[in-house]
């Protein structure tokens, strides 16, 4: 990625010892969650290892085989030491792939559980082997989007990231490949409304969706074969994203890793908060589908900017900050780069706010200074829309100038028409085109700007740190669920074992083995991905 190198002299006088004390103390509360981490699996831990073997498809009634033999395994008690081990005792037994063992449980000619155990060691070197040929897939894949950039070079500044959202894939494709003539280097591809909750994912090409298209590995591979399409023809690299969130979120960063997906939305707190889905189960789930991303150059995308949508953007922007921090040590953890961090932020104070510009605009550039390296994702306005398109395309621009200022990376574009309808092919090109009148009108203003010396944005930046840091001392005395548990994010409170898919969460047993995770840990540690 080509950025201007950030000005590490903070222009907003930031107290870096208290960033360092803030990131400390985000470490700690990582760490702390990492121990009931590490002694966890999930159903969908154990079904994504079933599609990183090759198991895929679905049966008559549409159930994926991957549900099918985690269901055999668990209903069997022998998921404590996970999928591999059986999988890889049934290849010693039957001499048959992945897929066909799978086949078979579908037919209920094979019963994972009762076969008895071959020597552990002799499993391990099987899987191991078939895992090393399924992981130098995504990197071949990797190594292809780097070969895509390097033949037409990546775009330096913001990337204009805009949402295609029809509900049928082949439709998607017609207004992606509209949006990234008029101008777009991202297109993000929401899902539809109920997926986050389904404990599957869907199968093949979809044509029908509430609010966005079902995320399956087929829609994932037209998608990106129509970027790669349209890239070709402007003769630049087209980033396409999806969201790998919910109850089947590493599944999800698996098929974007098999697809070359670029971008992710990954956060280990969204689901929890927005979805209810069972803290437990989202914090196992977020370490492997981070390490799947990282280990395939994917971005993740946090989702800190969903907190101002219930809670106050002026009064809880440190709970923003607070998040990013926690959501950096968790990506750590995992493996990722801090160039692969797309921690979310969003400028959406009420317009309003007296001098609410120049909170934006130092929130932002706090933001900037305390993740320099980070390719910061930066939300638009959309709690404030009332359907006004002239007052809309106003605010959009506004925002645009913040991302120019502050050097912002993944800018969301915003849309006029937002508050009345899904953008049409028209409000995408008018959005287009102010964001790329502005970036190139403004295009140099964040070397040249400086910020008064103990001004409104000096104070309002320090407040929010502080807070932040305060905050994090707070979370890291009491833990992360239990913060959770007294609605300090969004002002949303979520139970430690209510909310949905908890009964997905195993202990794991001192055999256990999962391959994938063993092989990507050491590649990611030694620095080889």
């Amino acid at each position: 990625m080509k950025e201007k190198e950030i000005n590490r002299r903070s222009k907003l006088n930031l107290d870096f010892s208290i960033v360092e004390k803030a990131r400390e103390a985000a470490k700690v509360i990582a760490l702390d969650t990492q121990k009931f981490i590490v002694q966890h699996t999930t159903t969908t831990i154990e079904r994504t290892v079933c599609r990183l073997f090759g198991i895929d498809g679905v049966d008559e009634f549409d159930i994926p085989l991957p549900n099918i033999v985690v269901d055999n395994i668990e209903k069997g008690n022998g998921l404590g030491i996970g999928a591999a081990i059986h999988i890889g005792n049934a290849i010693l037994h039957t001499n048959l792939s992945p897929q066909e063992i799978a086949e078979k449980v579908v037919k209920d000619e094979l019963d994972l559980t009762k076969l008895s155990l071959k020597d552990i060691s002799e499993i391990k070197a099987t899987v191991n082997i078939i895992a090393q040929e399924k992981l130098a897939l995504i990197t071949q894949k990797k190594k292809t989007r780097d070969k895509l950039l390097k033949k037409y070079g990546d775009k330096e500044g913001p990337l204009i990231y805009v949402i295609v959202a029809t509900g049928n894939i082949f439709e998607d494709i017609i207004q992606a490949q509209a949006a990234a003539r008029q101008g777009a280097d991202v297109i993000a591809v929401i899902r539809s409304t109920v997926q986050s909750l389904l404990d599957y994912v869907p199968y093949g090409a979809t044509t029908e969706g509430f609010g966005g298209t079902y995320a399956t590995q087929e829609n994932f591979r037209l998608m990106r074969k129509a970027l790669d399409e349209v890239g070709e023809e402007l003769g630049r690299y087209v980033r396409l994203t999806n969201y790998c969130s919910g109850l089947c979120m590493p599944e999800i960063a698996a098929l974007g890793a098999f697809e070359r997906l670029d971008m992710m939305l990954n956060d280990a707190l969204y689901g929890i908060l927005f979805r209810d889905i069972n803290m437990k189960r989202t914090i196992v789930d977020q370490y492997f589908s981070r390490m799947i991303n990282a280990y395939a150059g994917v971005i993740i995308n946090t989702g800190e900017d969903n907190y101002l949508t219930t809670a106050d953007a002026f009064e809880a922007a440190h709970t923003v900050l607070a998040s990013e921090f926690i959501n950096e040590q968790f990506a750590l953890l995992a493996g990722l780069k801090e160039e692969q961090m797309g921690l979310g932020h969003a400028f959406e104070m009420n317009p309003e706010l007296e001098n609410g510009f120049l909170y934006e605009l130092a929130q932002a550039q706090m933001a900037r200074e305390i993740f320099p390296k980070a390719p910061l994702k930066y939300m638009p306005p959309t709690k404030f829309k009332t359907g006004n398109i002239f007052k809309g395309h106003i605010q959009d621009a506004l925002f645009n100038m913040i991302t120019i200022m502050t050097n912002q990376r993944i800018h969301l574009l915003g849309m006029l028409t937002e508050a009345i309808h899904t953008p049409f092919m028209a409000d995408r090109a008018l959005s287009i085109e102010n964001a790329r009148y502005i970036f190139k009108n403004m295009k140099s203003i964040s070397e040249e700007i400086e910020f008064k010396n103990g001004g409104i944005m000096e104070k309002r930046a320090n407040e929010v740190l502080i807070k932040a840091y305060n905050l994090l001392k707070g979370i890291e005395n009491q833990g992360l669920f239990k913060t959770i548990e007294k609605g300090i994010f969004a002002g949303i409170k979520r139970s430690m074992d209510g909310g949905k898919g908890l009964s997905g969460v195993i202990l794991k047993e001192k055999e256990y083995i999962n391959p994938f995770m063993d092989l990507m840990s050491y590649e990611l540690k030694k620095g080889g991905i």
